[in-house]
């Protein structure tokens, strides 16, 4: 079963930047819409930003508008995630899937932990 594999999480101060990056463990995801969601402690799973396969009219939360980019790699399959000026309540687990989310295809996701 293709697993989607994500990577690019860790600590870091409000303020700071992380990149996350998102592949799949065979073949590639390049032509179908993806997504980024997380999911905080004692909170459901969310939406974070959405790109089509041909990385066009992205979409995104309102709570990370104008800090979050989402960006593909048509080439090599992968879908990332520029997350810039980190606020402590970004905290959260963060996966990719496609975009609207697939139950089989959620991974294990990144830890993204934002320090006050």
């Amino acid at each position: 079963q293709v697993q989607l594999v994500e990577s690019g999480g860790g600590l870091v101060q409000a303020g700071g930047s992380l990149r996350l990056s998102c592949a799949a463990s065979r073949g590639t995801f390049s032509y179908v819409d993806m997504g980024w969601f997380r999911q905080a402690p004692g909170k459901e799973r969310e939406f974070v930003a959405g790109s089509s396969w041909r990385g066009r009219s992205p979409s995104y939360a309102d709570s990370v508008k104008g800090r979050f980019t989402i960006s593909r790699d048509i080439g090599n399959g992968m879908v990332h995630l520029q997350m810039n000026n980190l606020k402590p309540e970004d905290t959260a687990v963060y996966y990719c899937n496609l975009n609207p989310p697939r139950p089989n295809y959620w991974g294990q996701g990144t830890q993204v932990t934002v320090s006050s």
